[in-house]
């Protein structure tokens, strides 16, 4: 449920209902908007006539919202949430492209990189420190001396790290290599993980699983919006069906979907729904062209040798292009990808 509150309520006003909302036992997590402050009522409501709170001075109107996740719907918030990173943001009018190394392999291999990216027009660098691997004899990354050299890398060159944490233990550790927290598509219904990070203060990636539907995802974003970090980036990275052809199938109807659903921002990996590097660049258009507010990609010095997923990385050419016939889809939407 959520309290629409009047334009003209004063804050004394606002706080009064919040004590009356915490004094019947509910949580509170309050949205300020444009025109309204909505007050979102989380709990158990039953045997209490929530319609009395319409009633209290400075209500617009109650609206019991019928979605199964609460904070994360477009009920609650009516504008678009824009995650902001110093001078970087993710939603709105902008579109912000992330890319890198699938792994973090070295010092040159991750220079290299962000060098290269920054030159083009990247404003996040990607790379894998902590790898999950299908396979238990596949590299699982170099753990906290690869969040040193990707740090370093992000630093010499002025990026931001996006960087993948794998469990709970791994959280203090990560917040002190990384911008963004990513959640891979393995750990989305890691729920004890996900209500951990509601309580770190940094945004969180959250890749939707291979067999997970639209509410899935939302709810999963639940548990961490739930817990109080209300920075949550939503990631398409494509859903495990019967089709062999392809990696996984992009799901491009789950972008728009999902904008209707919720004012989550929502980025898109062409990578992994593809596996195929000749497919990255024509996902990357239909994601925009369906309104994405970004894209994950993975870039590589030298895609061929790649320690994982070599199927899929491009090179750095391939990267300028992408970006250059991106750009000119975003124009005709009336939208900006920042590269400067």
């Amino acid at each position: 449920m959520i309290i629409v509150m009047k334009p003209d309520a004063t804050d004394k006003l606002i706080s009064k209902v919040k004590e009356r909302v915490l004094k019947d036992g509910f949580k509170i997590h309050e949205s300020r908007g444009v025109k309204h402050t909505i007050i979102g009522v989380i709990g158990d409501k039953q045997g209490l006539d929530t319609r009395l709170y319409g009633l209290l001075e400075g209500v617009y109107r109650v609206v019991r919202v019928s979605t199964p996740y609460k904070i994360a719907s477009r009920s609650f918030k009516k504008e678009n949430t824009v995650i902001e990173i110093d001078d970087i943001k993710i939603g709105g009018d902008n579109i912000v492209m992330m890319a890198g190394p699938c792994t973090i392999e070295d010092q040159d291999q991750m220079n290299e990189s962000a060098s290269n990216l920054k030159r083009i027009g990247c404003h996040l660098l990607r790379g894998g420190a902590f790898k999950p691997r299908t396979s238990p004899y596949s590299f699982q990354g170099h753990g906290e001396s690869g969040l040193k050299i990707i740090k370093s890398a992000g630093e010499k060159y002025g990026l931001k790290i996006i960087t993948e944490v794998t469990e709970v233990s791994q959280i203090p550790l990560v917040s002190e290599y990384t911008d963004i927290f990513q959640i891979g598509t393995r750990n989305m219904q890691n729920f004890a993980m996900l209500s951990q990070l509601g309580k770190v203060q940094k945004p969180v990636l959250l890749k939707r699983g291979m067999s997970a539907t639209i509410d899935d995802l939302l709810l999963s974003a639940e548990y961490i919006l739930s817990s109080g970090n209300q920075n949550v980036i939503l990631c398409e990275r494509g859903i495990r069906t019967f089709e062999p052809y392809t990696r996984n199938t992009l799901d491009i109807s789950a972008i728009p979907a999902i904008k209707s659903l919720s004012h989550l921002p929502i980025i898109v990996d062409p990578s992994h729904s593809s596996g195929r590097r000749e497919f990255v660049s024509p996902l990357s258009r239909a994601a925009i062209a369906a309104g994405a507010d970004g894209i994950l990609v993975e870039v590589h010095p030298d895609p061929d040798n790649s320690v994982c997923d070599a199927e899929q990385a491009i090179t750095f050419g391939h990267y300028t292009e992408l970006l250059s016939e991106c750009r000119k889809i975003a124009e005709t939407l009336n939208r900006t990808i920042i590269t400067d």
